[in-house]
């Protein structure tokens, strides 16, 4: 097979002229373009799989019979002061929703209701805490328990 070599100096009028720059569009960042090319990884979506494994989650603690028995006094201490709104300290789990394990949140509020039937904790800002999953209370209500 034969190269077509017609015109062997085809580009020779503009191959010392300088690269154009648009005036009204800045220059596209390195990371950008090399972007373009993304969707031809073979791999898509397995370095965010990675990230997801790697990142850590906590364990539920299951508390001992003696710190059941303290919460359940501090729940029934807020529970006869409802009426007052008592402001509290609550560290709670929150289950993870893309896997096991979780998180251990604190949160301050006043509490507005006890939902006996749930077991769960209203807040006055509206914030549903499941009692099960609550490790501590901790507020000034509860100084003269220590």
């Amino acid at each position: 097979m034969q190269k077509n070599i017609d015109h062997p100096h085809r580009y020779d009028d503009i191959i010392d002229l300088p690269r154009p720059v648009s005036k009204t569009h800045p220059p596209m960042p390195v990371c950008d373009r090399a972007a373009q090319f993304s969707p031809f990884a073979a791999l898509s979506g397995h370095e965010a799989a990675i990230r997801e494994t790697a990142r850590l989650t906590d364990r539920k603690i299951e508390l001992d019979e003696n710190s059941k028995e303290i919460l359940n006094e501090k729940l029934l201490l807020v529970i006869s002061r409802i009426k007052e709104q008592p402001e509290v300290s609550l560290t709670y789990f929150v289950p993870d929703s893309k896997k096991g394990g979780g998180s251990y949140v604190v949160k301050n509020g006043r509490v507005k209701k006890f939902d006996d039937y749930g077991g769960v904790l209203i807040l006055t800002d509206g914030t549903n805490i499941p009692f099960d999953d609550v490790i501590d209370l901790d507020g000034n209500l509860f100084r003269f328990l220590e």
